[in-house]
């Protein structure tokens, strides 16, 4: 079995452990900046537009993630090295997902921004851990758990409205988004 450069079998958390570490653990990242959408929304808006609004809810989950995320990974890429792989795995994942919503717009552009930003993110975990054939599954991983995330914290927004929902959003993406990603570190440093 190919394990993590520099570390050992014993170094790299279990897949349950990953799995709790990541979805508790981005949950409260998660709900960190869902916060400022349901409270701050309409001032970053007028003060930092559209786009450094989204800039800055993506550089929060960077940061806020990476220090969460970072205790599951062993070797060279742990932290700090670990923000830098987190950081370009995040922004290649929130600028697809961006790009494909903003170009087809409702239900097509949601489903085809988790499935873009998934795979994207897949994509940088798996080259940054020399994990190349299993791009594949953790792609597949990231789309369930993003989707999950994603589609059930909206529904759940539209049944509760207003800050509630938005805050419910944000324990249910950060919760299923952080348990794939937790997965994901586990497989990529822990494979045959």
């Amino acid at each position: 079995m190919a394990h993590a450069a520099g570390s050992s079998p014993n170094d790299v958390p279990s897949l349950s452990r990953s799995i709790l570490i990541g979805a508790f653990g981005f949950c409260l990242v998660s709900l960190i900046v869902f916060a400022t959408v349901a409270f701050a929304e309409r001032w970053m808006y007028t003060n930092l537009g559209l786009t450094g609004a989204y800039i800055a809810w993506t550089a929060l989950f960077i940061l806020l993630g990476g220090a969460v995320l970072g205790s599951l990974v062993v070797g060279r890429w742990r932290n700090p090295r670990f923000f830098l792989i987190f950081g370009i795995a995040f922004f290649v994942y929130a600028a697809g997902w961006v790009a494909a919503y903003f170009t087809l717009r409702s239900a097509a552009g949601e489903w085809s921004g988790s499935l873009v930003g998934s795979i994207l993110m897949a994509v940088v975990f798996a080259v940054a851990f020399r994990a190349f054939r299993q791009i594949l599954k953790l792609s597949l991983l990231l789309f369930v758990t993003n989707s999950l995330g994603y589609f059930l914290g909206s529904a759940l927004n539209e049944f509760l409205h207003g800050r509630p929902g938005m805050l419910a959003w944000g324990i249910i993406y950060g919760f299923f988004v952080g348990a794939g990603i937790g997965a994901v570190l586990h497989f990529v440093q822990q494979r045959e």
